[in-house]
């Protein structure tokens, strides 16, 4: 009922440009809620199932990102925090898809193709971790690879934990892969350190009882003397910069898309570009 109450605010406040799924109605069957939803297309991670984790074009990156903005803006202006964005809940409107050619034979020597979306227009979808701003928060929240380090961290977080997801799905659809691939605090500290330098000191500080094992004499994180496994360790090390992991897949955009990425996966929360600054970034200027 609480995500019922949250989708009808959204609705309720919406005038067409939410980016939201919209509800159409809800009922109590056999003491299980259920919830009726306009129909929607498949999502970004499906996409990028079908098509063999192969990255999505720049442009359609872009687009996709302006409106996900769109979206999370339109929620923090109601209050409200998504605290679980991640391709698998970004859904086409449309299932409509044309087939390109890839440029990539397979060993027979066949043209392979790959299903772009002929439109590009997206809703946000799974409301059933969405929190108020003012009310009381758990102490995780996010999918792990989606997780900003103040979670991690145990520092609390607000409006800006949904805005390091937004980094964290913007290079995931450029890439084909999820950027931070793991399962465990640790290895994923140290794959953050790996992308995007050190952890700041004041937040290392300002970690609760249980991240204080992930530090050693409270300052330098853990690794890799506190790797589980070699294979954790050849996981990090496989890892590059942000700067370098844009300019293998995005190409003309590499340096504003750098820039923006930069300034949603800042550590500091309070540093992090809001969804309205985001939107003024000269990455979205670029738009054909």
């Amino acid at each position: 009922m609480i995500e019922v109450d949250i989708l009808q605010l959204i609705a309720k406040n919406d005038r067409g440009s939410s980016r939201c799924v919209q509800i159409r109605n809800w009922f109590d069957y056999r003491d299980h809620i259920c919830i009726v939803f306009e129909k929607l297309g498949p999502s970004l991670y499906d996409i990028l199932k079908r098509n063999r984790y192969h990255p999505f074009p720049v442009d359609l990156v872009r687009e996709f990102g302006r409106q996900l903005l769109e979206s999370v803006a339109y929620m923090h202006d109601l209050r409200l925090i998504h605290t679980d964005l991640k391709p698998e809940n970004i859904l086409l409107e449309s299932s409509e898809s044309i087939k390109i050619p890839d440029f990539k034979r397979t060993t027979s020597g066949a043209m392979q193709y790959r299903c772009l979306p002929k439109s590009s227009a997206i809703k946000v979808i799974d409301f059933g971790s969405t929190a108020y701003d003012n009310q009381n928060h758990s102490s995780i929240v996010s999918t792990r690879h989606y997780r900003a380090p103040e979670v991690i961290l145990g520092l609390g977080w607000s409006y800006p934990c949904d805005l390091w997801s937004v980094g964290c799905i913007l290079i995931e659809l450029c890439t084909g892969e999820a950027l931070f691939q793991t399962h465990e605090n640790l290895e994923h500290l140290a794959m953050m350190e790996r992308v995007l330098g050190p952890l700041p000191e004041h937040m290392i500080r300002g970690a609760n009882r249980g991240a204080e094992m992930y530090f050693r004499r409270g300052s330098r994180l853990n690794w890799p003397e506190g790797a589980v496994s070699r294979e954790s360790i050849r996981a990090v090390k496989k890892l590059d910069s942000l700067q370098n992991l844009v300019a293998q897949n995005a190409d003309s955009s590499r340096s504003s898309l750098t820039d923006l990425l930069r300034g949603l996966l800042k550590y500091n929360p309070s540093e992090r570009l809001t969804a309205q600054e985001a939107l003024k970034h000269p990455f979205f200027k670029d738009m054909a």
